[in-house]
């Protein structure tokens, strides 16, 4: 149990250290990533009014149907998809917030296929 929570500190620790340097606006919001053992979610957030303006999620049924492939290959996916919804809300540039997590993995393949759909960090 001891482990747990020192886990549970460091992976605070980490999210508000990232959470200090990157802060959204009207005119550029936050890109925060979720990410879970099966799942990984995506919204772009305006910090100002604390309202999220567009969100993009693995669990979202629409979504869910018809979909295979690897994680990786689905946070593209998702990262696209996030994207594309932010560019018809009017949003081109957006500050990455990666979280408590390694920018590797399903997390860069998120913010490379917002990248590839004209998102600009």
């Amino acid at each position: 149990m001891n482990r747990l929570k020192r886990l549970q500190a460091t992976r605070l620790r980490r999210k508000l250290r990232v959470r200090r340097r990157t802060r959204g606006s009207a005119e550029r919001p936050r890109l925060h990533v979720f990410r879970s053992c099966k799942h990984i979610s995506a919204q772009v957030i305006d910090d100002v009014a604390g309202r999220t303006l567009v969100a993009a999620s693995t669990c979202e049924a629409d979504f869910r149907s018809g979909t295979k492939g690897t994680k990786s290959e689905r946070a593209t996916r998702i990262g696209e998809l996030v994207a594309q919804r932010a560019k018809d809300a009017g949003v081109t540039k957006v500050v990455f917030d990666r979280g408590p997590y390694k920018y590797h993995g399903r997390v860069k393949a998120l913010a490379d296929g917002a990248r590839k759909s004209g998102l600009q960090f």
